[in-house]
């Protein structure tokens, strides 16, 4: 069983900083993509930033400059910086993985439960 457990989220004021962090635990061989996407009420879930195993990385219009996302392989972790926020900026935050859990087994898609951000002005 794999699980994704994130932390980090909660209150600040605009303009101030949050560490999103996510972990991978369980049985896994390997990870490819993982990355944070957002939900904010009423909104569609979007794509905010992505990292590839060798550390390229994708960005959310709306956020470029002001985030960064990091990982660590060995440890099956991705972390979001998230600088300069805004109260558009609010909303669900939920890590997103895919991970193979054997040498044979082909990616599969993994998603945390989700940590809440909120940004008041």
């Amino acid at each position: 069983q794999v699980q994704l457990v994130e932390s980090g989220g909660g209150l600040v004021q605009a303009g101030g900083s949050l560490r999103l962090s996510c972990a991978a635990s369980g049985t896994i061989f390997s990870s490819n993509v993982m990355g944070w996407y957002r939900q904010a009420p009423g909104k569609q879930r979007e794509l905010v930033a992505s990292i590839t195993r060798s550390g390229n990385t994708n960005f959310a219009d709306s956020v470029k400059g002001r985030f960064t996302i990091t990982r660590d392989n060995a440890k099956n972790t991705v972390y979001l910086t998230m600088n300069s926020l805004k109260p558009e900026d609010t909303a669900v935050y939920y890590c997103y993985a895919q991970l193979s859990r054997t040498f044979t087994t082909p990616w599969a898609d993994y998603w945390g439960q989700g940590t809440e951000v909120t940004v008041s002005s």
